[in-house]
């Protein structure tokens, strides 16, 4: 019997010094949160893609709503989905006690296999960095906890971990990370510690993870190689930063696509940049892990500011701030403890409105949306010449992350 498929959730952080957790650490079943969507009908060759069911394919048959009526994804019904402007419209708000938020009450003569909306933002761009701020397919309204949009961030991807847990293969969530270059993706080293490439799987194009009504399907690679940096210092985690090289490479589509690098003298001081992931709302016991993708806009702080509030903590008034560290935050109630381990940090790329290039890898933090406390990441202008050297070294080509 071919074993059961399901995704489970350990989303990681490098929260203190020393680290609060490792990737591969012993979790008791129980106390693993199911997040990502079970793929039951998916097969997993021993090697490159991991097929899945299109979700824009019309099933045999889905949860009855009325007569002759079904609940299907929102572009899959020929009424009630498009508004004046041609984009489809989804409420979270919306009380619908038979379909979900993502699908509409359907007469069965109204399905089709075909998206009446189009699955392309208004205006499409080619290369890196490009934020589609308005989503692709459809735009939500009623978000009230920094909800992206759909492809908003084409580049975020989740890092997963295949296991067996009691017979069955179980995908745990690691880490999240950015598509630099079509088999390239780039990360925090604390993620892939003591973790062999083959056990790790890159999804690409998620955002509900529990929904399988979106526009355009997520798409998964497996890890051929881990490249982490030789100076990763575990205890203080600095030169945080890793490369993952795919076994194959993905081909772009609206809700995949990659993020630019900046060069080694950029310095991005006082911009306001994102954050995305799908990590906890807060760090203590009673935290949650999101379903869909989150962002949060984040003040850079210079190095020298930040050095001097994070002395204010527990690090002590002796603490130096690493040059491997780039610090963003320091407002209450925002943090990366709404993002992940390895996601990136996006700034605008000056003079080009709606495109951004990567400042900074998640890191680690002191507590959570504290006041004056920034959250810490590694630092991608500083680390950019290892990054390069890396690629280089594999014959990659920079075009795909170059503006």
């Amino acid at each position: 019997m071919r074993p059961k498929v399901t995704i489970v959730w350990l989303g990681l952080m490098f929260l203190l010094c020393p680290v609060h957790g490792q990737a591969g650490k012993v979790i008791p079943l129980e106390l693993i949160e199911s997040i990502f969507k079970s793929k039951p009908n998916s097969t997993t060759p021993a090697s490159g893609t991991i097929v899945t069911e299109s979700p824009n394919v019309v099933k045999k048959s889905y949860k009855a709503c009325g007569l002759d009526k079904e609940c299907v994804p929102r572009h899959l019904c020929l009424d009630g989905v498009v508004s004046k402007h041609g984009v489809g419209v989804i409420d979270f708000r919306l009380d619908d006690a038979v379909c979900t938020y993502d699908q509409i009450c359907c007469d069965q003569s109204r399905k089709t296999t075909v998206p009446v909306v189009s699955p392309k933002p208004p205006i499409v761009h080619q290369g890196c960095g490009w934020r589609n701020e308005i989503g692709v397919g459809f735009k939500i309204t009623g978000a009230y906890d920094n909800e992206a949009e759909f492809a908003e961030f084409p580049w975020m991807v989740a890092i997963v971990r295949s296991m067996d847990v009691n017979g069955e293969i179980a995908f745990m969530y690691v880490c999240g990370g950015s598509l630099i270059a079509k088999n390239v993706v780039l990360t925090g080293a604390h993620c892939v510690i003591k973790i062999e490439p083959n056990e790790l799987i890159v999804r690409a194009g998620e955002w509900d993870t529990k929904s399988e009504n979106e526009i355009l399907p997520h798409v998964d690679r497996r890890v051929h190689e881990i490249i982490r940096h030789e100076q990763f210092h575990k205890g203080a985690g600095h030169n945080d930063v890793a490369l993952l090289i795919l076994n194959e490479p993905f081909e772009w589509q609206e809700n995949i696509r990659p993020i630019c690098l900046p060069e080694s003298n950029i310095n991005v001081d006082n911009q306001r940049c994102y954050a995305t992931g799908w990590g906890k709302d807060n760090f203590n016991r009673e935290g949650q892990y999101q379903t869909i993708l989150k962002k949060i806009d984040l003040p850079i702080v210079p190095h020298d500011q930040c050095e001097e509030n994070l002395r204010q903590t527990r690090l002590g008034l002796r603490y130096e701030l690493h040059e491997s560290f780039i610090c963003a935050g320091g407002e209450k109630g925002k943090d990366t403890c709404k993002g992940d381990g390895g996601s990136p940090l996006v700034c605008p790329l000056p003079g080009t409105t709606g495109r951004f290039y990567q400042a900074g890898i998640v890191a680690w933090g002191i507590e959570c949306g504290q006041e004056n406390i920034p959250g810490v990441y590694a630092n991608v202008p500083h680390l950019r010449s290892w990054i390069s050297e890396k690629l280089s070294a594999k014959g990659i080509s920079y075009e795909d992350f170059t503006p």
